[in-house]
């Protein structure tokens, strides 16, 4: 709770002035009561001793003081709940922020370890607990101690014996409450970890619909998240018996109290210690003092609910950013790149992804990796663009180490094509403008233009307006590409990385692609770096580099890696073969087509 009360501080004003509000609230309201009290001593027993007159004219001003008094506390109560309303919206929105700034800064392994969705779901639980427990807090908890500071001073004025018994419920009742809410407290971090698991879960579902729909999975998805969701019902249900064993613990024990101050109240009537008027006024209020402790039960419920997505949200904003350096080297335009003698170890693994890997490029060249799959390729791609940190050897970009940069402003001069391209719901432009929300019409144009989108233009109906997918054009896998291309092109790079680009591709399609990739990494403005498995799309790299097992096994030109008749020759003639054998399959299949026709 230290963490709550560390953003409360920021907003001390506003719950100061809701505090004030909902002390003047309940304190308004508490009048009416008394008022009523002296309206039964002073009038209605006494009726004999007063004129109508006199009797209408007195009655009337209390009356009109009990209207007044409501009146206050109705003022106060709307403003009191604006002020809440204002405080919680405020405080809840910050706690998201603040934890979505963070998570996002976060070193990127943290996420390859947890499910996609539970992060979100976290920060969406804590933000709808803490909004909850700030106003159970001021218009329960806060407004019932008013309440029993007021009524406690009240029954002494009456009779020093009935604030005794009035109030040695409250210490009662707060220890049954304690225990229970113990075991309360067990049973909701289980709850909040299982739906915080489901969130994720549902989350990965719904991303890879189509395969779970594709293989007649749907069902087994389905079943999968009910198991989830009947361990979490049957945890709700567990602790809701909890809570109604408290709450029935309480209405009982108060109403047996209840009950006995009825009794001593008559008996002090009868032994003429108080008054009718004081008997009505401490009967009304003690339902102003145990109705509310009847809720202490949903208190409860809802500061562990707080209590559990507090610690949650703590672990996120314990867990380390990505470091960054306090005095970052300015860049500027990446005009070289090294990697000297860098190795690396996933968490999880045994043995280093990469071996003493070593390697230099220079402003207008460009480098291909090549390598079966686990031979290093994507591992090495994380570490270019910063993703991951070498366990030894360097990385440095103009000479300068990548630990001494600061890695942001190092990846806005970064252009990133990957195989599984990611675009989003929106026009052709929304999806362009996402990498560099300031470039133009014309530049837009100018890269689709370099990417060869043309065919897609041409079909684009309404231009750069063009909804892609569901209610718009339909884009192709290579159209993709393309796009994705014209997008890492759009923030005018100086690294151009080509991620397995052409590896989910038709060989027509790949053909196209890798003759699009050409011509872009043609341009003598920027460093090239093309990670493939189909050694297809790196004919025109200045130098290859083979990888196997996370070493460096073969380095050279096309030509010159085909006369040393090792990896990447077995590898060119493997991949020659199955083209060839594509292109027959091909030709047959189109031959049997015109036969039918």
């Amino acid at each position: 709770m230290k963490l709550l009360l560390s953003y409360l501080k920021q907003y001390w004003k506003l719950v100061a002035f809701a505090l004030f509000l909902a002390a003047v609230n309940q304190t308004f309201s508490l009048l009416d009561p008394l008022i009523f009290r002296h309206i039964i001593d002073k009038y209605v027993t006494k009726f004999k001793e007063y004129s109508s007159g006199d009797f209408f004219r007195g009655v009337s001003v209390l009356l009109a003081a009990a209207v007044g008094a409501a009146f206050v506390s109705r003022v106060a109560k709307n403003f009191q709940d604006y002020f809440i309303n204002t405080i919680t919206q405020k405080l809840g929105a910050q706690i998201y922020s603040d934890g979505l700034r963070h998570s996002l800064e976060l070193p990127y392994q943290v996420f390859e370890d947890q499910r996609s969705g539970e992060t979100l779901g976290k920060l969406q639980k804590v933000r709808t607990d803490v909004e909850r427990l700030i106003s159970a807090i001021i218009n329960i908890v806060f407004t019932t101690l008013v309440g029993v500071v007021f009524v406690m001073i009240y029954a002494f004025s009456v009779h020093w014996l009935i604030a005794p018994v009035y109030f040695s419920t409250i210490p009662l009742l707060g220890f049954l409450s304690s225990i229970i809410s113990k075991k309360i407290k067990t049973i909701q971090k289980v709850i909040v970890a299982e739906t915080t698991a489901l969130a994720g879960s549902t989350t990965e579902s719904l991303r890879n619909i189509e395969l779970v729909k594709s293989l007649g999975l749907a069902q087994q998805e389905i079943d999968r998240l009910n198991n989830t969701t009947g361990k979490i019902l049957k945890l709700e249900l567990k602790k809701v018996r909890y809570l109604r064993s408290l709450s029935f613990i309480q209405g009982s024990f108060v109403n047996f109290l209840r009950t006995s101050i009825l009794g001593l109240m008559l008996y002090l009537i009868f032994a003429q210690e108080i008054t009718f008027g004081q008997f009505f006024s401490l009967w009304i209020y003690s339902f102003f003092i145990f109705g509310p402790l009847q809720e202490l039960g949903n208190v409860i419920n809802i500061y562990r609910e707080a209590e559990v997505s507090l610690n949650n949200f703590q672990q996120i904003l314990n867990t380390p950013r990505e470091p960054k350096p306090l005095n970052p080297i300015a860049l500027g335009n990446i005009t070289t790149l090294a990697f000297e003698g860098v190795s690396f170890k996933h968490q999880s693994a045994t043995a280093n992804a990469l071996n003493d890997i070593s390697f230099t490029a220079q402003v207008g060249e460009t480098i291909a990796f090549v390598g079966p799959s686990g031979s290093g390729k994507t591992t090495l791609v994380k570490l270019l663009v910063g993703l991951y940190q070498p366990q030894s050897g360097a990385i440095l970009y103009n000479g300068c180490s990548g630990m001494d940069v600061d890695l942001d402003r190092l990846r806005e001069r970064i252009g990133f094509v990957t195989q599984d391209t990611q675009l989003f719901s929106g026009s052709i432009r929304e999806n362009l403008l996402f990498v560099n929300p300031k470039a133009t019409d014309a530049e837009i144009m100018s890269v689709l233009q370099k990417a060869a989108c043309q065919s897609l233009l041409a079909r684009a109906d309404k231009g750069l307006d063009t909804v892609i997918g569901e209610g718009g054009v339909k884009v192709s896998g290579g159209e993709k590409q393309r796009l994705s291309i014209g997008r890492a092109l759009l923030r005018k790079p100086n690294l151009l990385v080509f991620d397995e680009a052409t590896s989910s591709l038709d060989l027509l399609t790949e053909e196209e692609i890798s003759e699009t990739i050409r011509d872009v990494s043609m341009r003598k403005d920027l460093i090239t770096i093309l990670i493939a498995h189909r050694l297809s799309t790196v004919l025109h790299a200045d130098n290859i580099f083979v990888l196997e097992k996370g070493y460096i096994v073969e380095s050279g030109k096309h030509t010159e890696l085909l006369n040393l008749k090792g990896l990447y020759y077995a590898m060119w003639r493997q991949q020659i073969g199955e083209r060839q054998d594509g292109a027959l399959k091909a030709a047959i299949s189109a031959t049997r087509e015109m036969v039918r026709n």
